[in-house]
């Protein structure tokens, strides 16, 4: 059997896992009892009525969060020419067309995000099983699948994050780190449970969002009442 260390029996230590909290209170919870020696993420996941195998049910989409993410994102863009410029202005540490398929094809994958110009997906698509497993291949729907690089480029940097809803029906992503301020965290909880919330399936049943959760990277998790975040 596991033991506990005695940092996380410390961390856990008066807090009753079994209630929901209130948001604001949760994370407050969560991010004062951050013990790590490095600066934590502070997380949020939702369980949410849905069944991905359909494509009808299918959550994803992008938010950008209002106080970034505070996680430096490497950035890989496909594209030629002017555009491949572009994207080298912007910051994109790998810049290519074929040459960059094939340094992923050899596993070379030192990046976070994807993105692309149109003409590029030819080449691209060929990445299909490689990218797609991994949540990296670039969609126009999400706006990394643009002509306007400069802006694709930044906006992921600027604290951009991608969701999208596993098998099990879970939303699981970073909203900051526990250096932000309690009022940044919060926000930016919102801006991502309310991104979510907003791209319900018409064809859903039921409750919707079922569960809410906060941690950090270390941390235990808490529950958050949903009656707490407005819709």
């Amino acid at each position: 059997m596991a033991r506990t260390s005695k940092r996380y029996k410390e961390v856990r230590s008066g807090l009753d896992q079994n209630i929901e909290y209130s948001l604001e209170e949760a994370l407050k919870q969560i991010k004062t009892r951050a013990k790590a020696k490095f600066d934590e993420t502070v997380e949020v996941s939702m369980n949410l009525g849905v069944d991905p195998r359909h494509a009808d049910q299918m959550v994803r989409g992008v938010i950008t969060l209002p106080h970034g993410t505070g996680k430096t994102v490497r950035v890989a863009v496909f594209a030629r020419g002017d555009k491949a410029e572009e994207a080298k202005k912007a910051g994109a540490e790998l810049v290519g067309a074929e040459d960059l398929m094939e340094t992923i094809q050899k596993g070379e994958m030192n990046f976070d995000r994807c993105i692309a110009t149109p003409d590029m997906m030819a080449v691209v698509g060929r990445l299909g099983k490689v990218l797609g497993p991994r949540g990296l291949m670039p969609n126009p729907k999400l706006g990394t699948v643009t002509t306007n690089v400069t802006a694709a480029v930044e906006a992921v940097k600027g604290g951009q994050v991608e969701y999208r809803v596993e098998k099990a029906g879970i939303i699981h992503a970073g909203i900051g780190k526990v250096s932000f301020d309690e009022k940044a965290i919060l926000e930016n909880a919102r801006a991502l449970i309310g991104a979510v919330m907003k791209a319900r399936p018409s064809s859903t049943k039921g409750a919707y969002v079922k569960n809410i959760s906060v941690s950090t990277t270390m941390g235990p998790g808490l529950r958050v009442a949903t009656s707490s975040v407005a819709e």
